[in-house]
This record gives structure tokens, C-alpha cells and sequence, in this order.
């Protein structure tokens, strides 16, 4: 086989892997959905405000951000949440139009009492991986992710 047929080779396992690997996450992140009776995108949406949050609540245009959706999609979500008790939305002290969100203790509570099967399911999903492995992974996955944003960029303005 030819280097570049090699090469193309390598790309389209690659993706696939990352397919068959993002339908897994979606199995799972609708597993941890149906334990807390919320949806899967709710879900992400909890553990997106989880990572964001750094004290100070988080808005809901960085929770769009993270996850690839609509502001008002967060917006309407948020609402839910916040009256299934997981999430509280406050007024900014900055900037009266923006609203901060945060996980309520209800919400911490849960997400503890899952945390010891999370921890299980990762050793699951990474077994043979160590911390230094992880490292380089997560290092080169986030170049394909950030070339992936300029390479979808440059395809819808015709540049490819």
C-alpha cells in the first residue's frame, strides 16, 4: 500500500473510532440522565455548569458554548432544571442582563452519590491507559478538535 493510501487509511479508522466512541458517550450520558430522571442534554448541561463554575456561577452563553448549543436551548433547559431543583439562576453583579447558574446541594448530592460509578466506568473506558498516556491523548485530541473547527470553518466559506 502507498504512503498516502496508508495515510487515508488512518484517517477513516480514526473517525470511526471517534464515532463509535461519541455513541458510547451518548449511551452513557443517557444512563446518568435516566438515574437523576432528567434528559441526556440536561445532563450535560449539569456537568457543563459543573466544570465551568468556579464559585460565581456561570453563564448560560458559556454553558452554550461548551456544549455546541443554542442559547436559547440552554435558556429553556436551565428553566427546567431550576424547577426540578438542580440548578439556581441568579442575577449577575456585573451585568443585570446575564443570569449566573449554579448546581443546588440537591444536585451536588446526586452527582456524589454517582460518583463512585463514574470513577468505575472510567477506569472501564481507559483501562491500560496511564495518567502520562491520558495526557498525550487528551494533548493530540484537542489539536484534531481545534483543527476540526478550522477545517468545518473553512468548508462552509468554500475554502475546501
Amino acid at each position: 500500500m502507498a504512503t498516502q493510501e496508508q495515510y487515508d487509511r488512518a484517517v477513516r479508522d480514526l473517525i470511526w473510532n471517534i464515532v463509535e466512541i461519541r455513541t458510547q458517550l451518548e449511551e452513557i450520558h443517557k444512563s446518568w440522565a435516566e438515574l437523576l430522571g432528567i434528559t441526556e442534554p440536561q445532563w450535560l448541561i449539569l456537568m457543563a455548569i459543573d466544570e465551568l463554575d468556579e464559585g460565581r456561577g456561570v453563564s448560560g452563553i458559556s454553558v452554550a458554548n461548551k456544549l455546541r448549543f443554542h442559547p436559547a436551548f440552554i435558556t429553556n433547559q436551565t428553566k427546567k432544571l431550576e424547577q426540578l431543583e438542580f440548578l439556581t439562576r441568579a442575577t449577575s453583579p456585573d451585568d443585570a442582563r446575564f443570569l449566573q447558574i449554579s448546581l443546588t446541594q440537591k444536585a451536588r448530592a446526586e452527582l456524589a452519590k454517582l460518583s463512585e460509578k463514574r470513577q468505575a466506568l472510567n477506569s472501564t473506558m481507559l483501562s491500560g491507559l496511564d495518567e502520562e498516556s491520558l495526557a498525550y491523548l487528551n494533548k493530540r485530541l484537542t489539536a484534531i478538535a481545534k483543527n476540526s473547527r478550522l477545517a468545518s470553518q473553512k468548508l462552509s466559506l468554500g475554502l475546501l
